[in-house]
């Protein structure tokens, strides 16, 4: 059980029942949740347009697709974990092609010890790029204030004649004295001249 974490959300893309039936055995419920089965890359790309997943597993071949346009679909648009299972015999050649994608490929057939690390290092690496998508989201927010609050300095540089400095000291000044966020002023200042 996950102290005080959600459970992962999985999709498992397995045309093959007996592995199917693993992977259910394998995924304790109390830490992945919802898992969802479907048997091939066109219904899980039908499932992928209305949900998100944390992890998704895929077992090839598919009944329509091998599985690996799936998977490099799956690592351009989301930050989930993608587990591939391939046939040991062309293990080497898929998991070449994978992995400069960031897909684990999984050879089979496969012990439950060795598929559960491996889901546990998916969800590892889930939960890193999720730290740096947030990261990255944040100083993305940074710069865009930055950005306007620069634009705010030279439209009042502009409009009131004022330098670089006092143009900083005012937005800083007018965000103290009304209680908001430099943003908010730089907002004011340009909807103010601008518009």
């Amino acid at each position: 059980m996950l102290f005080g974490k959600t459970p992962y959300s999985v999709l498992v893309v397995s045309s093959g029942e007996k592995i199917t039936e693993f992977i259910k055995e394998v995924l304790d419920n109390s830490v992945y949740s919802p898992v969802v089965f479907t048997a091939s890359g066109g219904e899980a790309r039908n499932i992928l347009i209305s949900q998100n997943f944390d992890l998704v597993i895929i077992n090839s071949p598919l009944s329509d697709e091998f599985g690996s346009e799936l998977a490099f679909k799956l690592t351009e648009n989301s930050v989930c974990g993608v587990i591939i299972l391939v046939k040991s015999d062309i293990f080497d050649e898929i998991s070449e092609r994978v992995e400069q994608y960031g897909v684990l490929a999984v050879s089979k057939p496969i012990s439950r010890a060795f598929f559960t690390q491996a889901i546990k290092m998916s969800v590892a690496t889930l939960e890193r790029l999720k730290r740096l998508e947030t990261e990255n989201k944040k100083l993305t927010l940074k710069i865009d204030e930055v950005k306007l609050i620069e634009r705010a300095k030279f439209v009042l540089i502009e409009y009131l004649k004022m330098n670089e400095s006092q143009a900083h000291k005012y937005i800083e000044k007018q965000a103290m004295d009304m209680r908001v966020t430099r943003r908010e002023v730089a907002e004011s200042i340009i909807k103010t001249y601008e518009y």
